[in-house]
C-alpha cells in the first residue's frame, strides 16, 4: 500500500492529508484492520463547521460502531462521492481514493491534537 507523503495521524486512528487549501480526511488502514470491513458510514453534511476532537461522522463493522473525530477545525467542503455508493474503496484503499472528506480548515494546531507520523502511529499500533 502506498502510503501518501505528509500524512499525519491519531490516536483515534483518523488521518489528515494537507493540500494546499483544504485538507483530506479519512481512516487509517490499521483501524479496518482492527474492526473488519466497513459495513455502513453515517457522512457529516456538507458546509458544516466541526470543531477538533468533535464527532463527524460514525461507522460500523460487523457489530461495531466507532465515531470519527474531527482532527482539525474546519469546514467540510466535500464528502467522497466514491465511497457513498459503496465502501469498496474506502476498506480497500482508505489511505487514498478511499478517503472520507475534504475540510476548509479554520486553523492548524496540530500540537492540541497530537497527530503524529503515520510511521510513528503504525508503530504505536504495534506496541
Amino acid at each position: 500500500m502506498d502510503i501518501p507523503s505528509g500524512i499525519l495521524c491519531a490516536k483515534t486512528h483518523e488521518y489528515v492529508l494537507i493540500k494546499d487549501d483544504y485538507a483530506i480526511v479519512g481512516i487509517t488502514d490499521e483501524l479496518i484492520k482492527q474492526m473488519g470491513e466497513i459495513l455502513f458510514i453515517e457522512f457529516p453534511i456538507v458546509d458544516s463547521l466541526y470543531y477538533k476532537k468533535e464527532v463527524f461522522a460514525t461507522i460500523e463493522a460487523d457489530g461495531l460502531a466507532m465515531e470519527l473525530h474531527m482532527p482539525l477545525k474546519g469546514k467540510i467542503i466535500e464528502v467522497n462521492p466514491l465511497i457513498q455508493d459503496s465502501l469498496d474503496l474506502l476498506n480497500k484503499s482508505p489511505l487514498s481514493d478511499g478517503w472520507i472528506v475534504k475540510v476548509e480548515p479554520s486553523k492548524f494546531e496540530w500540537d492540541e491534537y497530537d497527530l503524529i507520523p503515520y510511521e510513528d502511529y503504525i508503530n504505536s499500533c504495534n506496541q
